[in-house]
């Protein structure tokens, strides 16, 4: 009767006798006796750690745990109420695999048993021996049973004894790579490597074809050595496209075996489980009995006891084959638990003491499905590169929660760091609905929950999943994710306040992002925005250009009475004075009051030139962007850009497609008024320009650059005559208006009237643009010389952005024509609330400003004709080289450079040609008499040989003899237009390439890339580091926030950051600061090198991602192997290297053919990623 003393709840004689007849295998009911368990160690670490131990809490248990010397700051030894180190000096994974150590502390600390969780030693014999002999009880099946289902053959063979159908495969572990070779020779392939002491699909690898099978062989031996301290493997028939179903099942010390109901674990990846769902969607009632059944029968044939799950592939004909069984607790255990509401961690606690399961509750008749549960595994690995493991600092982590979510957690909180030692699982997701599609819309809304930063996760992969019609209505098998590549359109994520606060960290250790001319501090008062009345603007000149075309807009303007202005402060104005630095967020201020106040502007320049390239290359800004966002704020007044001609708005030539394409996508992205100009008259760029602009539907602008002075007799080159010649050109070539284009401001009020008069003469229909700058201080004379002749439209900058080397006051040119016949419309007092403006946000770009270094304009422009943004370029440059007091020698050699080149139009490209040449001859103490005499002899700049060879275009009056034969010597020489001979650019291709490396690549973005490929890069590797730069105010984005200072970003309307910076860190030995701030009333922390002191510190070098034969490691991990040796010839796609991290390896292909210059690592060395492993030449 004994056996009847701890048994409750209607223990029957039957029942009795029915436990006296078990099978043999089974422990004798009188020995088992009820023993409680008041301490419980895990063998283990992370979120089964975690699930241990809060079901020993709830049972009253007290919880010990263990962890490695690189598991210190682990959340599982903090949920313990006791935690010891072990295997102090071994590698990491070792330490848990450490038994000694692991017994000792159980001994030392009183522990009455262990749970082994799952991985590990959970399924080692030896590990449970180890316990029981140490006299500490093991949580699991006896060490018998462990061995004999831990050894996958001798589980076949018990399998095959029971009647359960298994897959072909050996009979015991292969010894060597022969006896593989003679099972696929029986067999055929498609084969199988599965570890023969654990699971997880560690060491599991599948081979196709004879020449991948020594390969596969070493990496799964490699891997279940690793992973599971011993190599041994198997080898089955690889079963094609099964689904993938286990059943869990439950045992106790009794004989009693129940099964709780089967899990769907198809949707997996290199053989690791991704989703797992219980119960199984539209699984055959009749194959759901003989799954069942075969698990209870295989259980009770090894007397299995405790928590198990036997595995089993089911074929497309729903014939089902034994795999494995797993002997401890699966990492899919919840869903059971949500459908079955039994706990499995009590149930294997109260079966360790003793107690049955009829005592727990526990029979096969009360056990129900209750709805659907699914399991999403959050890792972190990035599904984009194949699902690389991520390793880092957790910057954020939110969980998604609410009604039928659990979190089974592991290190998932703000602060913890992954490492590479261990696997990838951050957070288990279980989901528990009505049905499969509501378990699925309750997981989808948690995760679109979660915020999770610094390390990448496979969350956005997971949604696809989610959202993919065949799981939702369908059944999948093991080839779901193989079979569906849109799983792989991977939903970008934002990441946009973390980048942000990364940005500002940055700026705050180590200085402005864009280069500083002067060392001057912005302002620190921002400028107050004018009030703007509500509704819509007036309409303006662009209503009549949407209404009436380009020759309605152009005959209206033609017939406007007054003198129209166009408006530069939007470009060439901070071009001029702020070396083109004013930003999108400034501009975008005003942009309201603009459009309100000055609705009778001819235009607003502001697009083109130079403040294209320099938007992305040191703004961080799309330029794009900033023309949609100008048009949707400034819908009434046209917008002008400048078109270099057969240049576009870059600085070098462009195949003729790929300028038609520019103007066609800036036309469509709000440019109405394109001033095509060439920077040396030459009539073929122009007018391939205007043709790309007219085919657009733009407002053609033929514009002459002006140099010399028609009104001085002695100056022959550039005549009147000259300039009207080519006006008629362009009239002739059909320019809608015509401009001259002033850019050094030569332009007197004598020589103004003579041009414009001349030119009104000869074509009274034509409107006519003058532009200039005012750097002799003669701007607004010669303006109000040009209207008096002729001139429909003239160039001003707002006051406070007005004069010396920008364009002329538009308050005094209003004022002066005010009551008279060139009467602009202008409000005076306008322009004075839109000058304030300015004149407080110029305060903010101090660093960049010209007056740093330039107090006035100069009349001596008149002599040297520098263009008045190179003006300003050349007088920071000199000073910055500490030549400020030789800028004069500067001036006077750009006048001989200037007539060295033949006295050519000065206008950018060719103004910088020039300007190259003085300072190279300033630099290098010639002459001219000394450079034309020993130019056979000198090295010049690119620039100055390019332009002789013709690749800017033909000079009017020609290249000047014989400089250019003395300097070109055999080199090559352009006739003709340069552009003419390339060949089309290939926008697929382009397009094809940058959607291979960045997401949501916009037809603007093709063009950015097209015009300035190199620049491009440079941006968008920025905004992926950086996000959106340009939601910062000025003063936040050149020199980032003060110690305490709250400030608020908007990301977008409705969405607004509020940000306190706290605190900067001391520096780490990794050369690093960690950056303290308040986000949204949440502590933030980001880590940021200090570039300054880790060009102190050393460091393993980084592959660079623009040298191809650099190979950097693809991601953090450990070097197991090295294939090649330095000297090697290798072929594209040879192996290189082996890196294993989260135990998983990666082999490291060749992406070139060549020859192994340097290897920079060793065998056992750790790798962050992007760590140079070779060079290749």
């Amino acid at each position: 009767m004994l056996q009847l003393r701890f048994v409750k709840g209607g223990l029957t004689f039957l029942g009795v006798k029915r436990v006296s007849v078990l099978n043999a295998a089974f422990q004798s009911t009188q020995r088992v006796e009820y023993k409680p368990i008041k301490k419980v160690l895990v063998a283990n670490r992370g979120e089964i750690a975690t699930r241990v131990f809060r079901a020993c809490t709830e049972l009253g248990i007290r919880t010990v745990a263990v962890y490695s010397e690189q598991d210190t700051g682990q959340i599982h030894r903090q949920k313990a109420d006791e935690a010891y180190i072990i295997g102090k000096g071994l590698p990491p994974v070792q330490a848990y695999l450490h038994i000694p150590d692991i017994i000792k502390v159980a001994k030392e600390n009183e522990v009455d048993a262990v749970h082994p969780g799952y991985g590990f030693l959970s399924e080692r014999s030896d590990f449970a021996q180890a316990c029981i002999d140490a006299d500490v009880r093991f949580i699991g099946p006896s060490p018998e049973v462990v061995r004999k289902m831990g050894d996958k053959v001798e589980a076949r063979t018990i399998a095959i004894r029971a009647g359960v159908p298994v897959v072909p495969g050996t009979d015991s572990p292969i010894s060597c790579l022969t006896e593989a070779k003679e099972f696929s020779n029986t067999y055929g392939f498609p084969i199988i490597f599965k570890a023969a002491y654990g699971g997880g699909g560690r060491g599991m690898r599948v081979v196709r074809s004879y020449e991948e099978l020594e390969e596969n062989y070493t990496r799964a031996y490699s891997e279940a050595l690793s992973a599971f301290g011993n190599g041994a493997l198997f080898v089955e028939k690889f079963i094609e496209r099964p689904r993938h179903i286990e059943v869990q099942i439950l045992g106790d010390k009794y004989g009693n075996v129940i099964h709780l109901y089967e899990r769907d674990c198809s949707i997996q990846r290199r053989h690791q489980k991704v989703v797992e769902i219980a119960p199984a969607a539209q699984l055959d009632l009749q194959l759901r009995d003989r799954l069942t059944h075969d698990s209870v029968k295989l259980a009770k044939q090894v007397g299995y006891e405790n928590a198990g799950t036997v595995e089993f592939l089911v074929d497309k004909h729903g014939k089902h084959y034994f795999i494995e069984v797993n002997s401890r607790l699966q990492v899919e255990h919840t869903v059971t638990e949500e459908i079955t509401d039994v706990d499995l961690v009590h149930a294997q606690i109260h079966v360790a003491e003793g107690k049955s399961l009829p005592e727990l509750g526990l029979k096969q008749e009360n056990i129900r499905i209750n709805g659907c549960a699914i399991q999403c595994r959050v890792t972190t690995e990035d599904p984009a590169r194949g699902f690389q493991p991520d390793t880092g600092r957790i910057e954020v982590f939110r969980s998604g929660e609410g009604m039928g979510i659990r979190l089974d957690s592991a290190s998932a909180f703000q602060g913890a760091v992954i490492s590479p030692h261990y696997d990838s699982l951050l957070v288990k997701v279980i989901a528990h609905g009505k049905d499969q599609q509501g378990a699925a819309t309750k997981m989808s809304r948690a995760l679109a929950e979660f915020r999770i930063r610094g390390v990448k996760t496979n969350i956005p992969f997971l949604q696809n999943v989610l959202n993919n019609h065949q799981f939702l209505h369908g059944t999948v098998d093991t080839q779901f994710i193989d079979e569906n590549p849109d799983l792989f359109n991977l939903r970008p994520v934002q990441n946009r306040a973390q980048k942000l606060l990364h940005y500002l960290g940055h700026v705050m250790v180590n200085g402005p992002t864009t280069p500083i001319p002067v060392k001057a501090k912005p302002s620190s008062i921002d400028p107050v925005i004018p009030m703007v009345p509500l509704g819509g603007p007036p309409s303006g000149f662009r209503d009549i250009l949407l209404r009436e075309g380009p020759e309605g807009f152009a005959r209206a303007v033609r017939q406007h009475r007054g003198l129209l202005l166009m408006d530069t402060t939007f470009r060439d104005a901070h071009q001029s004075l702020l070396a083109t630095r004013v930003r999108t967020h400034d501009l975008k201020n005003i942009a309201p009051f603009v459009s309100h106040n000055f609705s009778n502007l001819f235009s607003v320049e502001n697009w083109g030139g130079a403040t294209f390239d320099v938007a992305m290359r040191f703004l961080y800004e799309c330029p794009w962007r900033r023309l949609q966002e100008l048009r949707e704020l400034i819908p009434n007044v046209p917008f002008q850009m400048l078109l270099r001609g057969a240049n576009a708005v870059g600085y070098t030539n462009y195949p003729d497609n790929a300028v038609f394409k520019f103007c066609e996508v800036a036309k469509e992205n709000g440019m109405d008024i394109f001033r095509v100009f060439d920077s040396l008259n030459y009539l073929p760029n122009m007018i391939l320009g205007m043709e790309a602009a007219g085919q657009a539907g733009g407002v053609v602008e033929a514009a002459i650059s002006y140099t010399g002075d028609v009104s001085d007799p002695t100056r022959t080159k550039y005549t009147l005559d000259y300039y009207v010649a080519l006006a008629e050109e362009l009239v002739k070539a059909g320019t809608h208006i015509l401009c001259i284009k002033d850019m050094a401001g030569l332009l007197k009020p004598k020589s103004s009237d003579m041009l414009i008069r001349a030119l009104r003469d000869k074509f009274p229909d034509i409107p006519i643009h003058v532009h200039t700058h005012d750097t002799a201080g003669a701007g607004v004379a010669s303006m109000l010389a040009c209207a008096e002749a002729g001139a429909d439209i003239v160039d001003v900058a707002v006051d406070s952005m007005s004069g010396m080397t920008s364009q002329p006051s538009m308050g005094a040119l209003v004022a002066c024509a005010k009551g008279t016949d060139q009467d602009t419309g202008i409000q005076l007092e306008k322009v004075f609330d839109y000058s304030e403006y300015w004149e407080v946000a110029r305060g903010l770009y101090a660093p960049f400003d010209c007056t740093a270094t330039m107090k006035s304009g100069n009349a001596d422009v008149y002599e040297n004709e520098i263009p008045g943004g190179q003006y300003t370029n050349l007088h920071f440059q000199a000073h910055s080289m500490g030549l400020g007091n030789k800028f004069k020698e500067v001036k006077k050699a750009y006048a001989e450079a200037n007539k060295l080149l033949g006295d050519v139009i000065k206008v950018t490209p060719s103004s910088k040609i020039v300007g190259d040449l003085a300072q190279f001859m300033v630099h290098n103490g010639l002459t001219r008499e000394q450079v034309e005499t020993m130019a056979d002899e000198l090295s010049f700049p690119l620039s100055v040989v390019e332009y002789l060879q013709g690749y800017v275009g033909i000079p009017y009056g020609g290249f000047p003899e014989p400089l250019r034969s003395k300097v070109l010597k055999d080199l090559p020489r352009i006739e003709g237009r340069p552009g003419a001979t390339l060949p089309p650019m290939d926008f697929g291709k382009l397009e094809e390439g940058l959607r291979s490396k960045y997401d949501d690549i916009t037809p603007e973005d093709i063009m950015s890339a097209a015009m300035y490929p190199k620049v491009f890069e440079e941006y968008k590797d920025f905004s992926t580091q950086f996000g959106p730069v340009e939601c910062l105010n000025t003063r936040l984005f050149l020199e980032g926030p003060k110690i305490a200072e709250e400030f608020e970003v908007e990301l977008e309307r409705g969405k607004t950051l509020h940000i306190k910076a706290l605190a900067l860190g001391d520096l780490n030995k990794a050369g690093q600061r960690e950056v303290f701030f308040e986000l949204n009333g949440q502590l933030r922390s980001v880590l940021v090198k200090d570039t300054q002191a880790m060009k102190e510190m050393h460091f393993h070098p980084k592959a660079l991602k623009d040298v191809k034969g650099q190979i950097g490691a693809p991601m953090p991990g450990k070097v197991i192997d090295i294939k090649v040796k330095e000297g090697a010839q290798i072929e594209k796609g040879q192996p290189l290297c082996v890196l294993s991290a989260m135990k998983m390896e990666t082999l490291v292909n060749s992406p070139v053919s060549g020859t192994i210059k340097k290897i920079y690592v060793k065998p056992d060395m750790h790798l962050e990623g992007e760590d140079l492993i070779l060079e290749i030449e």
